[in-house]
């Protein structure tokens, strides 16, 4: 479902200079995937990787996300849909800024509404905190589902924490996962 539209979208994207992010990137990380699946993952913003080959999630984080998705929802990256809250890699890695996250709101708003999920994954304080508009951090926020415009939003912590943080970082994103995999198969 809306294949089409979502190409016109990241074509969209491409050319965007809406924020300062857009200076110093080398390609746009729109997003990827299968839209049939009602999962949709969102993390912050793209790394170094990310930048250089313009797909969300493709360095360590993203080989531990894609295998802990594959083992806990039986999905492969090629079956659900991942995207970031900003769509250029910020400098050094830090965390996007309010106006930046502002500009690029368009693009996963677009995002959301084309690939129309059952379910949201929000990886890390910054997606979670953009999506359920809060300051509260994902430690409180992750081990449960919320309600969310019409769909479920299950936050977690990011792949990148789980690989400094170890195997209890690690259980507990499959937990995440495990909740995210109930409110896929719950009947509506």
């Amino acid at each position: 479902m809306g294949e089409a539209t979502l190409a016109a979208l990241a074509a969209d994207a491409a050319s965007c200079t809406a924020c300062r992010l857009s200076e110093s990137r080398t390609t746009v990380v729109f997003g990827t995937g299968g839209t049939s699946s009602g999962l949709l993952v969102v993390g912050e913003g793209p790394g170094r990787e990310e930048d250089l080959r313009g797909e969300p999630f493709v360095g360590r984080s993203g080989q531990l996300l894609d295998r802990l998705i594959a083992e806990e929802l039986g999905l492969t990256r090629a079956s659900f849909y991942i995207a970031n809250v900003v769509k250029c890699r910020p400098p050094g890695n830090r965390d996007p800024a309010p106006d930046e996250i502002v500009a690029c709101s368009r693009y996963l708003d677009g995002q959301l509404d084309l690939v129309d999920p059952r379910v949201v994954v929000s990886l890390g304080n910054v997606a979670t905190r953009v999506l359920l508009g809060t300051d509260e951090g994902i430690s409180s926020l992750r081990g449960r589902t919320h309600p969310w415009r019409g769909r479920t939003l299950v936050p977690t912590f990011h792949p990148a924490y789980a690989l400094r943080g170890g195997g209890a970082v690690v259980a507990q994103m499959r937990a995440d996962l495990v909740r995210a995999k109930q409110a896929l198969v719950a009947p509506r």
